[in-house]
């Protein structure tokens, strides 16, 4: 693997951290800091600074990242697009999913992608919605898979709908909310997940659970849900295996219907045209025709 000198500033940027940075090029650090200090030469200035902590950009290196890092972007836009005029579907497919999807759904297209197009290699980034949204916005992924609503303007497919459920042991009515002891497992997620369950508690009954528990993860909420600790409102495709003896309930509005989150798959149109891009959709499309 050969490490450019723009790479090498980009990562020492992203990580702040010498080993952090060394083991993620697959150099020692004694030839890390040495490829930096030739660098730092060439350019006639000091581009980071150590500290105990770490390393800190100087306004001088925040300019020099800032190029290195356009420079990078140019290639990589030159060479998709050599690629695609040879119609060739190969390089990077690059996607950024929420979390809960990139856990259930889209490894199962992705195995029917890869054994398709072996080729190409997946660059896969996980998060947030929001965190997804400002990935796609900046350029940096073909693909942006995010869950509830979105006001995006280019290419935006729907791919599926599933109910948010209350998820606990003992609890059998969502009524029994407001009279159960049991703790509500809330967990971190963005603003708009926050949103849609607050307005859901407010529109049916006027007040929200006793939260008792705030944890880390989704999957952590799960799991203690699972465990008889307390009840939880999931995804419905987070709950997909082993719930023996474990009570679904699903979050039914007044005039009867389910409140559901669903999940989008969204591009810019000029990405359409990359070989491995326009693959990947045309998967997904088949995928979705023959599985849901």
């Amino acid at each position: 693997m050969i490490v450019t000198e723009y790479e090498l500033l980009v990562c020492l940027a992203d990580e702040l951290n010498m080993r952090k940075s060394a083991e993620k090029l697959f150099l020692s650090q004694p030839a890390l800091s040495q490829r930096l200090q030739t660098i730092e030469s060439r350019w006639n200035t000091k581009i980071f600074v150590r500290t105990q902590k770490g390393l800190l950009l100087t306004p001088e290196g925040e300019a020099i990242v800032q190029h290195a890092a356009s420079v990078i972007e140019k290639e990589r836009e030159i060479q998709e697009n050599l690629e695609a005029m040879e119609g060739v579907v190969r390089g990077t497919l690059r996607i950024a999913c929420a979390s809960v999807v990139a856990q259930s759904f889209l490894p199962r297209v992705l195995k029917e992608f890869s054994a398709r197009y072996p080729k190409v290699r997946i660059s896969l980034q996980t998060g947030w919605s929001s965190e997804v949204h400002q990935l796609l916005a900046q350029g940096v992924v073909h693909f942006g898979i995010v869950r509830g609503g979105t006001n995006w303007k280019s290419v935006r497919k729907p791919l599926f709908k599933d109910k948010l459920v209350l998820v606990d042991q003992e609890i059998e009515r969502i009524e029994e909310v407001f009279e159960s002891e049991r703790p509500f497992i809330q967990f971190r997620s963005d603003s708009n997940y926050y949103q849609v369950i607050q307005d859901y508690w407010q529109r049916n009954f006027g007040k929200m659970p006793k939260q008792a528990m705030f944890v880390d993860q989704m999957e952590t909420s799960r799991q203690m849900a699972l465990n008889g600790i307390g009840f939880a409102i999931l995804p419905e495709i987070t709950l997909l295996g082993d719930t023996e003896g474990i009570n679904e309930i699903p979050l039914v509005e007044k005039d009867g219907s389910v409140l559901g989150r669903e999940t989008t798959l969204l591009a810019y149109e000029q990405s359409l045209a990359l070989p491995q891009v326009d693959a990947f959709m045309k998967v997904m499309n088949e995928y979705l025709a023959t599985h849901l």
